[in-house]
């Protein structure tokens, strides 16, 4: 079990870092739009804010109720995208949309 905590300690001190953390939620959502695994993208957004301070800290932080916040994180819903915005700004990051790397479009007339 010594490994897991290890573990754990590590990711938070590397999700303290602004630049890793908006990588990691990139890649979080990337599996996301992969899979739809609601439950593994808030599983991310969950220890990036736990790295930044928990949910209080990061609330105040981007200018969120700290109910909002925890709602958000807790109810397996996808955050409405002006929400996941916010997140994403207080890291200096942006949303955006590129083509997809296999170049497929899935679009159904």
């Amino acid at each position: 079990m010594r490994e897991m905590g290890d573990w754990r300690k590590y990711l938070m001190e590397q999700l303290a870092d602004p630049e890793n953390a908006i990588n990691y939620l990139d890649v979080s959502l990337e599996e996301y739009q992969m899979d739809g695994d609601t439950d593994f993208f808030l599983m991310g957004l969950q220890n990036v804010v736990e790295a930044q301070g928990g949910v209080s800290t990061f609330a105040e932080r981007i200018g969120l109720e700290q109910e909002i916040l925890f709602e958000l994180l807790s109810n397996g819903a996808a955050p409405h995208i002006d929400t996941f915005n916010t997140i994403v700004k207080a890291f200096g990051g942006r949303l955006s949309i590129k083509p997809r790397e296999d170049g497929n479009p899935t679009h159904k007339h």
